[in-house]
């Protein structure tokens, strides 16, 4: 189950740190929230140094479909309900003003950088659409509604982001890391004010930014009641159509696609960390049906950071953390995500004012019907009779026939059948797990 892009690049190595040392600005979390926020802040002439607890990319970044779109499914309506127009139209122009950030660096990269559009369809709804392309007109996105697109099966129309784009984005971490200090396998334990307690040094650091996925920090942000984690799946399809475009089925657990040469990248079947969902035979379903005529190359499954409002929380860890910053959140789209994370963090860092600040903050209310939903799940779940536990917060886990994993429906936290960590919150495996239960 290794993504496309860990079967077609190869990404530098690093060393482990083996010393204490001094910073101006930690980064914590080698993906590409992380890369970003290093690379930027190098460029801006910033002392800084870049941690990662395994191999740079080896989470979420590494499995990603990799487009870059400001047009991130039916959220306009959602977002403007939720946020009001203002912040909306900020929303979009962030994720647009760091489109403009990749197409500028992607000039000097050999990252298979491709201008495509970008499409949010529905099987059946037209009205659906129409409400969204009117809250989009209203915020004067960049956006056209299409009666027809470039698929196998009937849809009832699209919703087009011109000129939005995809690349490899293995290939682009290979050449954005160069020049940048990274240290590899090196796990923060612990943050002390000034400094991060590491499993083989401690990292002195007037900054520190923690890129990690979800945040590590148990307490501090409330950020286990503000988060929750989906899972979703890729099939990279050999010999499948240029379908022109990337695309998006606005249903839950409904299609995503883009080509990639000659590979069709069919996504979908997601559902919340924890819960049953349609997975990949879903899509070997849809492949069979629609895609017959092609070879499954490989498989993988990922998994997004889910805030409450639609928006990702970039700025100041808590109110009560001056010098600590925290990028997550970033819902299915880390790649325009993580680049509005770093634009944002490299000015907050150096005492500059950002215009998505306020928007991003991560202390803004928490007063959304998610957080009900949130609460009700760990609840139910904290209250569920059954072993084993998480060591995150003690959620019963759920076995994840499909993967062979052990799954938290709380926060999303990910054991293998050895009870090694697959995936954060939890900092430490869990113990007394079995291949099946």
């Amino acid at each position: 189950m290794e993504s496309l892009w860990r079967k077609t690049s190869h990404l530098p190595t690093f060393p482990s740190l083996d010393h204490d040392l001094h910073t101006d600005v930690l980064v914590i979390g080698g993906g590409m929230a992380g890369i970003l926020c290093a690379l930027l802040l190098h460029r801006a002439g910033i002392d800084c140094t870049l941690a990662e607890a395994d191999r740079l990319c080896s989470g979420v970044t590494g499995n990603t479909t990799a487009k870059l779109t400001a047009q991130h499914g039916l959220f306009c309506h959602q977002m403007t309900k939720a946020l009001g127009p203002e912040a909306t139209a900020l929303y979009i122009q962030a994720n647009q003003e760091a489109l403009t950030q990749y197409r500028a660096l992607c000039r000097d990269m050999d990252c298979n950088f491709e201008e495509k559009d970008a499409y949010v369809y529905s099987l059946s709804d037209s009205g659906r659409l129409e409400r969204e392309m009117a809250a989009l007109d209203r915020v004067g996105a960049p956006a056209q509604f299409v009666s027809r697109i470039s698929l196998p099966f009937p849809t009832a129309g699209a919703i087009r982001f011109p000129r939005q784009a995809q690349f490899h984005p293995l290939k682009f971490a290979a050449a954005a890391v160069q020049g940048l200090r990274v240290y590899e396998h090196t796990r923060v334990v612990a943050l002390r004010p000034g400094a991060a307690l590491t499993d083989k040094g401690v990292i002195r650091a007037e900054r520190i930014i923690v890129a990690t996925h979800f945040p590590f920090l148990r307490w501090r942000g409330s950020y286990f009641l503000k988060l929750y984690q989906q899972r979703s799946y890729v099939l990279a399809l050999e010999g499948g159509p240029d379908v022109d475009g990337m695309y998006l089925d606005e249903a839950q657990g409904g299609l995503s696609l883009r080509s990639y040469g000659n590979i069709l990248l069919l996504g979908g079947g997601g559902h919340r960390t924890g819960k049953q969902g349609g997975g990949w035979p879903f899509l070997s379903d849809i492949a069979a049906r629609y895609f017959p005529q092609t070879r499954e190359l490989t498989r993988w499954a990922t998994q997004d950071c889910m805030s409450l409002d639609g928006a990702p929380y970039i700025g100041r860890y808590s109110r009560s953390t001056p010098d600590l910053y925290v990028a997550t959140g970033f819902q299915k789209w880390g790649m325009t995500g993580a680049m509005a994370a770093a634009m944002v963090l490299t000015d907050l860092v150096r005492d500059r004012d950002n215009p998505y600040q306020h928007l991003f903050s991560p202390s803004r209310s928490i007063l959304h019907p998610q957080l009900a939903a949130n609460a009700l799940e760990a609840t139910a779940t904290l209250l569920t009779p059954t072993r084993p536990r998480c060591p995150h917060m003690g959620c019963a886990l759920k076995y994840n026939p499909q993967e062979h994993s052990w799954d938290c429906p709380c926060h999303g936290s990910r054991f293998a059948a050895s009870g090694a960590l697959l995936d954060n919150p939890a900092q430490g495996e869990c113990k007394g797990l079995q291949r099946r239960p």
